[in-house]
């Protein structure tokens, strides 16, 4: 009996952490095209070479300006950092990690200046071609019908002119013809 009741804790036990493991999203088409490869999700990029960050969901970049944070969609021309062949450092689960710069510069500075990361563009993996800055990113577009001629489905909403913008006689944004 107590074989039994210690079996059905470890089945339990083992149903509990297999369920905590299966909530993961992935964003590699998200990231940008100069990401490192092995990561299926982001939420910020260190960059050790600038001491700024890159905000993946909102594709804005961070760096400090004096005592205040500054934020725009590229960094400043003062800064001259080859994002394609910089380290990236991978910050997931913290909000605002520029605030904790302190913590992230002291634990990554050394990684200026490192060029061992291959970024998505020319990662070889058929998963990195979702990304809009992979070459293969029209196979990947075919392949998932996504490609060219194929952006209504014979369903009438593409992009065309539909009634979601007021004209034709589609429904949302297609032809609808």
């Amino acid at each position: 009996m107590k074989k039994l009741v210690i079996l059905m804790a470890l089945v339990a036990g083992f149903a509990v952490n297999s369920n905590a493991q299966v909530n993961i999203s992935i964003n590699i088409g998200s990231q940008p095209a100069w990401g490192p490869t092995g990561y299926d999700h982001v939420d910020y990029y260190y960059l050790p070479d600038a001491n700024a960050y890159y905000d993946v969901g909102n594709r804005m970049f961070w760096w400090p300006d004096g005592s205040y944070w500054r934020s725009g969609p590229a960094l400043p021309g003062m800064y001259h950092v080859d994002l394609y062949r910089v380290h990236k450092v991978v910050i997931n689960n913290v909000r605002q990690p520029w605030l904790h710069n302190d913590r992230y510069y002291k634990q990554y500075h050394g990684y200026a200046r490192r060029y061992d990361q291959v970024a998505i563009r020319d990662g070889r993996d058929r998963k990195y071609w979702q990304n809009p800055g992979h070459p293969n990113y029209g196979q990947w577009q075919r392949d998932n019908g996504r490609g060219r001629g194929n952006y209504d489905n014979g369903r009438g909403n593409g992009y065309g002119h539909g009634n979601g913008h007021g004209n034709g006689h589609g429904n949302g944004h297609g032809r609808g013809h």
